[in-house]
């Protein structure tokens, strides 16, 4: 067995996981090389959920019953586990919704209706970047579309990176908000949020940052970031799905309007007006997810537990081992920075010119689950000349068995298209 430095006890972790047992396709072992997609869940997340529902399932914040008094603190206990885990300066602050796709959408809406200084309206401008997955593209383009403001983007260079040669002509003094990716789902690459953040603050600009990728992997500590919104989502990072997280600075979300209108979200209703309940539950119209949000509490307990830089560590000295194992394979052509500095744990690739689509399915026979297509991130196919990718993306449980299982699988891919 390969052994590799800094690598986590992973044939620990990977009891707490059943589906890693599992076996498919006349009895191969499952290899889950899918983690960028969805994480799997670990025993101690599957209890919590059959413990809710099964002992304290009710509606939380209306009632004065046990039961919702129960559900109602293990909610807001989750919300106190979220703050705590992204270092935020509130628990206030942490807004939960159902995916990071509702907390971007959530950002672009309320930057749409808001008053002035925040309004985004013709005579302003939008910045995002060409390797966003569409969950930070299509929000903007719609409130693009409904304001008439201007969209503008980074773009790629040839290694994958954003190209800052023109920051200062990309982010100007019209700009109103730039949002972007910490860690691409596509090409693993990990973004200078310094440099981003600090040419935004010149121009007095907001700063929303997509951490779908980069939450579950490292840690992440949403002050030191100095964005305005962050958004990431609970099923990558061992929670269930159904649960995602908006973080935003408190000022800006008592500023703000709310998206959603509904209850729990309001002060005091008429037929003539209403008026809004304070920051997060302005913004958490209706029965909220909240088991979901008890399963994610979970989830960052588990994490919380190993330790996020261990994890980090992990990640890394697999992602450096499949960047030199798949080096060897023929044909393969990775798309995005091919060493293992300032990348994430996603690894995407071309195979000469068999398609990703075929590549996956004969993968698959052989046990072995990775994802391919655009990964909602089709700009940057565009941008490379290509129809699709296949990818490879690793967790806390995987292993370099796993790698050697992938390399040895597409050499039977090659074999198999001749």
């Amino acid at each position: 067995m390969t052994q590799l430095p800094g690598l986590l006890d992973t044939e620990a972790i990977r009891k707490d996981f059943p589906v890693l047992d599992r076996v498919v396709h006349d009895g191969k072992k499952l290899v889950y090389l899918d983690n960028a997609a969805t994480s799997q869940k670990p025993r101690q997340v599957l209890d919590a959920l059959n413990e809710y529902y099964e002992r304290y399932n009710a509606n939380v914040h209306r009632g004065v019953h046990v039961l919702a008094e129960e559900a109602t603190a293990l909610y807001e206990g989750a919300r106190d586990k979220v703050a705590e885990f992204v270092n935020a300066p509130s628990r206030d602050e942490v807004i939960f919704t159902k995916n990071a796709s509702e907390s971007l959408n959530l950002v672009a809406n309320m930057l749409g209706w808001a008053d002035e200084p925040y309004r985004v309206d013709h005579e302003t401008e939008i910045v995002i970047t060409e390797m966003e997955h569409h969950s930070n593209i299509v929000p903007w383009q719609l409130l693009a579309q409904r304001t008439g403001a201007k969209l503008k983007w980074f773009g790629l260079t040839d290694d994958g990176r954003l190209d800052l040669s023109n920051i200062d002509e990309i982010i100007t003094e019209k700009t109103k908000i730039v949002s972007f990716v910490l860690v691409s789902n596509i090409l693993g690459t990990v973004n200078p949020v310094e440099a981003i953040v600090r040419r935004a603050q010149e121009v007095g600009a907001l700063v929303c940052v997509d951490a779908s990728q980069a939450a579950p992997h490292m840690p992440l500590d949403v002050q030191a970031l100095q964005a305005d919104f962050v958004a990431f989502t609970g099923h990558k990072m061992c929670g269930p799905t159904g649960i995602g997280v908006l973080w935003g600075r408190q000022e800006l979300l008592e500023d703000l309007p709310p998206f959603l209108g509904g209850g729990e979200m309001i002060e005091t209703v008429s037929m003539h007006s209403s008026t809004y309940a304070p920051a997060p539950h302005k913004f958490e119209a209706g029965t909220p997810p909240i088991a979901q949000a008890v399963g994610l509490g979970a989830a960052i307990d588990y994490l919380q537990a190993i330790g996020m830089e261990k994890i980090l560590a992990h990640e890394h000295a697999l992602t450096q081992y499949a960047v030199e194992r798949l080096a060897q394979v023929p044909d393969l052509r990775i798309i995005g920075p091919t060493t293992a500095e300032d990348r994430g744990a996603a690894i995407s690739f071309t195979l000469g010119d068999i398609h990703p689509h075929d590549v996956g399915q004969v993968l698959d026979e052989q046990g072995i689950a990775v994802r391919v297509g655009h990964h909602c991130a089709r700009p940057v196919c565009l941008r490379y000349g290509i129809p699709a990718t296949t990818r490879a993306s690793f967790y806390l449980y995987s292993t370099p068995a796993e790698i050697d299982a992938l390399v040895d699988g597409l050499e039977h891919v090659r074999n198999f298209f001749g």
